[in-house]
């Protein structure tokens, strides 16, 4: 979780039976603007792929930042671009009236082959 932040290692990349990476907001926050932010987002989607993983993004807030996160290949998002938190009523009302109104999949999945 919000890999490269605290005290995250890349030992333990190697070392858990993991699957998926999050990448922690700080590093999108500027993605789309600054070139050094944008390295380092774009290291970790594929260092995640190339050991296997798939990358969820979060903290995900304006069209902008899920643009550069589908060119890059990152294969999740989440953040209030999405939707605000909501308690579990709420959002199975919510998913019951989506998928009424809709045959659109849910937003989350942003990769290019449609998962």
């Amino acid at each position: 979780d919000d890999f490269g932040t605290g005290y995250s290692s890349l030992s333990y990349i190697k070392t858990f039976p993991l699957h998926c990476l999050k990448l922690d907001r700080s590093f999108l926050q500027n993605a789309a603007e600054l070139a050094q932010d944008a390295a380092i987002v774009t290291a970790i989607i594929n260092m995640g792929h190339a050991l296997g993983m798939k990358v969820v993004a979060e903290g995900v807030e304006t069209d902008k930042q899920l643009e550069f996160l589908r060119q890059h290949s990152c294969d999740m998002a989440q953040g209030y671009l999405f939707g605000r938190p909501m308690e579990e009523r709420e959002f199975i009302d919510w998913l019951r009236a989506y998928r009424q109104r809709t045959t659109t999949p849910l937003p989350h999945a942003i990769a290019s082959n449609g998962e």
